[in-house]
């Protein structure tokens, strides 16, 4: 099986990291000298400092190549450029093989999941996603990690799950692909929210207030658009929740906290070398949740703040307004 993945970020060149240990991948890279480094010297230094990547990991920024030779192609680059990168990589894809998206946000304009975008273009194509609580970093230096390969179809996710495990890394399956997704798309929202308030120092009891409340928003808007509530309390859901807000490897939640220190929006993005999927889907996320009729008030004071310009001290004072109801039945 070859294992072709799409993006060489941080986590596009991990997962294509874990695979090259199974089986023969290729990590397609924009940028040629990046595709050049990981063959000459079995690195992502942009991404990744010096952490060493197998040697058995090819790397090219040709895309008709990488993709022609896939038997399993993977896209890990951001929601804004998915469309555009599958739309090419359409043309060069073998009929019939799987694919799996590791991307986590919205397409702004039309609302649509990652594999809702890919279905779309790649309709022949068996479509699902990995997820988890998944640090790129902690996971390239071998710490224990586990991910979800999530699809309707068990047996493909059977045959996926040993291609990208290792003795440290274990790959469950689900085929709840809508709470999966959504879990990896709405986490983003709260860890800027838990950002902020660690910028703040409003204190640990704070923080974990919002971190709790903002699952119980997550949970609101996946029941209200078809997802198995239970797949929240999993690794797509609280777990990689958890990871995002409380690690300061996160870039969403680093969005928050420098925000909270003063900075604007645009000098945070400024000094940011990868995506921080957040700020792009807080505002298609509050419009979903309007159209299915969930209140989510964390999700909208972190609009409120990135893209209205609210002090992130505003948006908290605005959380203390909202009345606190029944835990389980209340709707904020």
């Amino acid at each position: 099986m070859h294992v072709t993945v799409l993006g060489g970020g941080s986590w596009g060149t991990t997962v294509a990291a874990l695979a090259a240990r199974n089986t023969r991948a290729t990590l397609w890279a924009r940028d040629p000298a990046l595709a050049g480094e990981v063959n000459a010297r079995q690195t992502n230094r942009r991404y990744l400092e010096d952490r060493p990547l197998p040697a058995e990991l090819r790397a090219t920024s040709e895309l008709a190549e990488a993709v022609g030779e896939a038997d399993v192609l993977v896209f890990a680059v951001p929601s804004y450029s998915l469309r555009a990168v599958t739309r090419d990589a359409a043309a060069h894809a073998r009929p019939g093989i799987p694919v799996i998206s590791l991307v986590k946000g919205l397409e702004q304009h039309t609302r649509l999941r990652p594999t809702e975008v890919l279905g779309e273009l790649l309709p022949e194509h068996p479509i699902g996603l990995m997820a988890g609580p998944n640090l790129a970093r902690e996971v390239l230096d071998g710490m224990a990690a586990a991910s979800v390969i999530a699809t309707k179809d068990t047996s493909l996710a059977c045959a996926l799950q040993p291609v990208f495990r290792s003795d440290r890394f274990r790959v469950y399956r689900n085929d709840d692909v809508l709470g999966s997704e959504l879990g990896g798309v709405l986490k983003n929202v709260i860890a800027i929210a838990a950002g902020m308030a660690q910028g703040l120092s409003v204190g640990d009891n704070t923080r974990a207030a919002v971190i709790t409340r903002g699952l119980a928003e997550m949970m609101r808007l996946g029941e209200a658009m078809g997802a198995e509530p239970r797949t929240f309390a999993g690794l797509t859901g609280l777990g990689d929740l958890l990871a995002t807000c409380m690690s300061p490897l996160s870039r969403n939640r680093r969005v928050g906290e420098e925000l909270a220190s003063g900075k604007t929006l645009e000098e945070v993005v400024a000094g940011m070398s990868q995506v921080a999927e957040g700020i792009r889907t807080v505002r298609p996320v509050v419009e979903l949740a309007a159209e299915h009729g969930v209140v989510m008030p964390i999700a909208a004071e972190v609009d409120a703040v990135v893209n209205e310009g609210r002090h992130p001290r505003e948006a908290y004072r605005g959380l203390r307004s909202v009345a606190a109801e029944s835990e389980v039945h209340e709707v904020a």
